[in-house]
This record gives C-alpha cells, sequence and structure tokens, in this order.
C-alpha cells in the first residue's frame, strides 16, 4: 500500500493506493485483486476486499461504484444498498470508506481538512477529458470548500511511455484544446498520451495548487500493480483491478 506524502500527515484520515499484493487470489488475479466486474471467484474478491478494509481500519463495507468512464459523481452520507454507476464518489461523514477501481486508469483521492470532505475518483481518458476532476472541485466547492484547502493526489497510472494513442485520440483532444499538445509525445511514428499530466493541468486549471502526482506506473511488472494494457499484450482474457480507499475516521 502507497501512502500520499500530503495526505498522511492529516490524522483524521485513512488512505491508501493498493497494488497486486497481498491478496488470495491466483492466477492472472494474483493477489489482490479487488474487482468484483471481474471473472475472478467473488469468494477471493470479497476475501480480498475485506483484507483492505482490515488494512484502512473499518469493518465496514467499502463503498465502489459500477465504473462506466463518466463524469458523473456521487454524494453519499451512507453506504448504498443500490448499484451507484459513476465514476466519483464524495462524502463528509466519518467510517464511510469509499473506494475506486483501477488498472491503468488514475485513482484521485481528495481532503479538505477544514470542511473534513473526502472524494475518490476514477479517471480513465474519457472520465478526464469529460472533465471529471474539474466536476469534483465544483462539488467540493458547492458543500463549502475553498480552493487553497482542497489537497488531490493522483495515484498510480499508466505512464506516458507506455500508453500508446491513435491519431484521432490526438486529435479528439487537440479539438479541445490546442494546449493539449503538451500531453502528446511522438516517437518513432508512435503517438503517447500523458494522462497523469493531463489531469494535473485540469485540477490546476480549476484552481487547485496541493496536488500529489505518486509517481508509479502501472505498465510496469516491477511496480506490482494489475494493468488492462500488460494483459492485452500478454493476451490475457481478463485482468484484476487494484483499489484506492480514503476514509474520514
Amino acid at each position: 500500500m502507497i501512502k500520499s506524502k500530503k495526505l498522511k500527515k492529516f490524522n483524521n484520515i485513512k488512505h491508501g493506493f493498493f497494488d497486486s499484493k497481498g491478496g488470495v487470489s491466483s492466477g492472472i488475479y494474483k493477489s489482490l485483486n479487488c474487482g468484483i466486474g471481474s471473472n475472478d471467484k467473488i469468494k477471493k474478491v470479497t476475501k480480498n476486499l475485506k483484507i483492505v478494509s482490515k488494512k484502512i481500519g473499518t469493518k465496514k463495507k467499502i463503498t465502489l461504484l459500477n465504473q462506466i468512464h463518466s463524469n458523473k459523481i456521487f454524494f453519499i452520507n451512507k453506504i448504498s444498498k443500490k448499484k451507484l454507476f459513476g465514476d466519483g464518489l464524495i462524502t463528509n461523514n466519518k467510517n464511510l470508506a469509499i473506494g475506486i477501481l483501477t488498472a491503468d486508469c488514475a485513482p484521485i483521492l481528495l481532503f479538505d481538512p477544514k470542511k473534513k470532505i473526502i472524494g475518490a475518483l476514477h479517471a480513465g481518458w474519457k472520465g478526464a477529458y469529460k472533465m471529471i476532476g474539474k466536476k469534483m472541485i465544483n462539488y467540493f466547492k458547492k458543500r463549502g470548500s475553498k480552493l487553497h484547502d482542497i489537497y488531490a493526489v493522483i495515484g498510480p497510472c499508466i505512464s506516458q511511455k507506455n500508453y500508446e494513442v491513435k491519431n484521432d485520440f490526438k486529435i479528439k483532444f487537440l479539438n479541445q484544446s490546442s494546449k493539449n499538445i503538451k500531453h502528446f509525445k511522438i516517437t518513432k511514428n508512435k503517438i503517447y498520451f500523458d494522462l497523469k499530466g493531463y489531469i494535473f493541468k485540469q485540477l490546476k486549471n480549476a484552481g487547485i495548487h496541493n496536488i500529489e502526482i505518486i509517481k508509479k506506473d502501472t505498465f510496469n511488472p516491477k511496480n506490482n500493480f494489475f494493468s488492462a494494457r500488460r494483459s492485452l499484450k500478454k493476451k490475457n482474457n481478463d485482468y484484476g483491478r487494484n483499489i484506492s480507499i480514503i476514509m474520514i475516521k
């Protein structure tokens, strides 16, 4: 589990970006696969989620989403009994752990220590393009947060050198803003996208100054994270999911 340098100084929250180690799953899901939507055995995924809950310090169920690569965000004040389809969670309730699942997309954890509000985002390129980061900041502002009080941490995700994209992808982002050109790099006629950099700029443009990037590449097997792209390259038929969690104590 990786902790944010910025967030770990606050004693009233628990958080963590979990890698693939320390669970009970096997095969391509070895070992801390927390993806209920994966084809892993549900009993093993449930056990893994209990392991994560214990490490975070809660006996309650972690609130997760049915993630759909959107910019939809839910404010919650209790564990939802129904499925929530979206990619962001925000709460100000104590002992309510909220989590995000990723496998190359970026997990983003947010905290306002003054208003005691936390948020968790799943930001793949689609959600990022739809400005999910900016939308989450607006949610914080609506609940009284000041921009200078909000901390945002971009967790482990795929690095630019391993994120090859097609030209129509690049054109889509350039049509959004010509300034997005700086998030692309061309090497040997191949185009590579900087997801972390794009999200960082979006948060900065939204007025956030307390931003941390955890520089761990999920694609690199040495870092022990699940990676959709790496699994696809290996021609696996599925992949595990990493979990990132935050909770107010």
